[in-house]
């Protein structure tokens, strides 16, 4: 009786193991799928089904950075933070790619890390461009970023080796500015 009980004790054991086991895999491969859908992984167009001005703009920002400043329009409550003035705050983006995703309209991919005031932070970031002419533009509003909150909005335009263009976050907004160099320049 001990024996068939022990027995019965292992089954159960080894299912209850084997579902909570399936359960986690299950979460893993719904949680893996939320960010590929978020982040657009694996999903980019190829380039030769870009137009000129989209293959031209995504070969431009491969292996890039973009160096400059921001301004801080209502700096009230940024005081305190070390190094922060209204006027000319330093800001790096490092660009590894810049990709459209596929089937999703005006929808890019930047795979980017940020460095401004206290964040340093590398992420995809999946963001709708707008053209003015052969002019690409980001255009976010109300806009949320992973790991570094919402209310997010931002008009930057690219041309040639420039970038400009006015930001908000919450309560926060100025105006953003600088060049595009070669990835690795003037760190």
């Amino acid at each position: 009786m001990e024996a068939t009980f022990t027995r019965i004790m292992k089954k159960t054991t080894l299912w209850i193991v084997a579902g909570v086991a399936g359960l986690v895999l299950l979460g893993l491969g719904y949680g893996v799928g939320w960010i590929a859908g978020v982040t657009g992984v694996g999903r980019t167009a190829p380039l030769e089904e870009l137009s000129e001005r989209e293959r031209a703009f995504a070969e431009r920002m491969q292996s890039v950075d973009l160096v400059g400043h921001f301004t801080i329009g209502n700096i009230e409550g940024l005081e305190e933070v070390e190094g922060v003035s209204r006027d000319k705050n330093p800001e790096r983006y490092e660009i590894a790619s810049v990709a459209k995703l596929e089937g999703e309209g005006d929808r890019w991919r930047f795979d980017v890390r940020v460095v401004y005031m206290t964040v340093d932070v590398t992420l995809p970031v999946v963001v709708p461009i707008v053209w003015a002419g052969d002019t690409p533009m980001v255009s976010i509003t109300d806009f949320a970023i992973p790991g570094l909150g919402e209310q997010f909005g931002a008009r930057v335009l690219f041309h040639d080796d420039r970038y400009a263009g006015t930001w908000n976050h919450g309560p926060y907004g100025g105006l953003m500015y600088g060049v595009i160099e070669p990835a690795g320049g003037d760190e």
